[in-house]
């Protein structure tokens, strides 16, 4: 393992994020190689120096906020006893006289009692006919319309839990993606402050897509965008997601823009959101020729939407395989 290979993996390695093999090979090489030993010190003690940052709790008011908008314990238990109770008492006796069974008394008031009475059995008094059919049966006494009516409740019951789970994943699903979004930043932030943000520096493409050849395990598409403003500087390897990509540098007026690029995997960016910032930074992502693509600058969002634009429009142009790339 050479310099170029260990760089990209020496802030893994610190917080002890790499696997057995992988992490001895790169410990063997900090072993041998003075100035990744030194940036290998250096990304421990700033690993060191967070962790043993102060740590500030919520301010009483905060909490007394919080508290304060909390619903009373009491009185939804209270209310869901009362309820239960409520329907639990809601059969009536058998009639003596024709041994047909008493319509269970029902609450005169209340808009879930009425309801309940519309569509289970509550629609007696239309000339004699019940609900379901016109039965003529409510649902407590077991009578024909009672099955169907359990049944029609069941699926009811059913239907509102699917719907509630399908929206309870896609409302979390966005929030997935904030530790990734974080992993960008982090990305992006430590190449601008080590200064080695490129590892091939070079404005053609025919120079910095072989250089990722034996480096990576897929061929990542190469562009040079500046008629389009985006300038090409060169690329570099960097360990994100838990796996080496491939990092694509350009150059917008005096931003910088790294573009990540690696296979696109079925279903992993769904729900994901097109464009976001995080810290200050402005972070887009999209799909293109089997890879995903995701951008990180300090620019204003429209210069992540024009260079992916730019991009779409030239890998759709076929550069890629017309020029033998």
């Amino acid at each position: 393992m050479d310099c170029n290979e260990a760089r990209p993996l020496l802030d893994a390695n610190a917080d002890h994020e790499l696997p057995a093999p992988e992490a001895r090979r790169v410990q063997q090489h900090i072993e041998s190689c003075e100035a990744c030993r030194r940036e290998s010190e250096n990304l421990r003690a700033m690993s060191g120096a967070l962790r043993a940052a102060p740590y500030h709790r919520a301010s009483q008011a905060l909490r007394a906020r919080i508290v304060a908008g909390l619903p009373d314990t009491e009185s939804v238990l209270a209310g869901g006893a009362s309820a239960s109770s409520e329907m639990q008492t809601q059969q009536a006796p058998q009639a003596a006289a024709g041994g047909e069974p008493a319509r269970e008394r029902r609450p005169s008031s209340g808009r879930a009692s009425g309801w309940f009475d519309r569509w289970f059995g509550g629609r007696a008094s239309q000339g004699g006919q019940g609900g379901f059919g016109g039965f003529g049966r409510p649902l407590a006494t077991g009578g024909p319309a009672g099955p169907l009516a359990s049944g029609w409740l069941a699926a009811l019951v059913i239907a509102v839990c699917a719907i509630g789970v399908t929206l309870t994943l896609n409302l979390r699903r966005p929030a997935e993606f904030a530790p990734f979004a974080d992993e960008l930043v982090s990305s992006h932030v430590r190449a601008q402050v080590s200064g080695r943000d490129i590892d091939v520096i070079s404005t053609d493409r025919h120079t910095v897509k072989p250089w990722f050849n034996g480096r990576l395990d897929y061929s990542p598409p190469v562009e040079d965008l500046a008629a389009s403003g985006f300038a090409l500087q060169g690329g570099r390897l960097d360990y994100l997601a838990h796996r080496r990509v491939a990092v694509l540098v350009y150059r917008y007026r005096k931003h910088v823009i790294d573009v990540y690029v690696f296979p696109q995997t079925a279903g992993a960016d769904v729900g994901a959101p097109a464009r976001q910032a995080q810290e200050g930074f402005s972070i887009a992502h999209w799909n293109a020729e089997g890879m995903t693509w995701w951008a990180v600058t300090d620019a204003a969002p429209d210069a992540l939407s024009g260079l992916e634009a730019a991009l779409k429009a030239r890998l759709q142009g076929g550069s890629e395989r017309t020029e033998g790339g």
